[in-house]
């Protein structure tokens, strides 16, 4: 497995970064394999909610996985506030970078993730096809 190690610096949006990053290196599937970092906001949709959450102040990210692909990234992520109280759920536009998040990206060269309406579950989901 290839990996591409990241390092994403304060205004950063975490998907927009994502995203990007992916693109320049040339590949349109991957997978994040781990995250850590900070956040000055956030937004999270919780399981079961059609709205995402807003989350201000200083966060810090616990974990954080998922998919990227040309129908945009699917991101899970766990956060702490200064509270110690933890967060979690679908990471929506919105999470602005406070000073560093660390992140794994595994690019896969030779295959393309798309999102397309699933009869089975009602929403668009994941499709992996070989890159041609």
């Amino acid at each position: 497995m290839k990996t591409l190690p990241l390092r994403l610096g304060p205004g950063d949006d975490l998907r927009e970064a994502l995203s990007a990053a992916l693109a320049a290196h040339g590949a349109q599937a991957g997978f994040v394999v781990c995250g850590v970092g900070s956040l000055r906001s956030a937004a999270l949709r919780f399981a079961g909610r059609a709205q995402a959450q807003r989350i201000a102040g200083d966060l810090e990210i616990l974990t954080l996985s998922g998919t990227l692909g040309a129908g945009g990234p699917h991101l899970h992520a766990s956060l702490a506030d200064a509270d110690g109280r933890v967060f979690g759920g679908h990471v929506a536009p919105g999470c602005v970078v406070r000073t560093t998040a660390e992140i794994l990206l595994a690019p896969l060269a030779d295959a393309v993730f798309t999102r397309e309406p699933d009869a089975a579950t009602g929403y668009a989901e994941l499709v992996m096809r070989p890159r041609t």
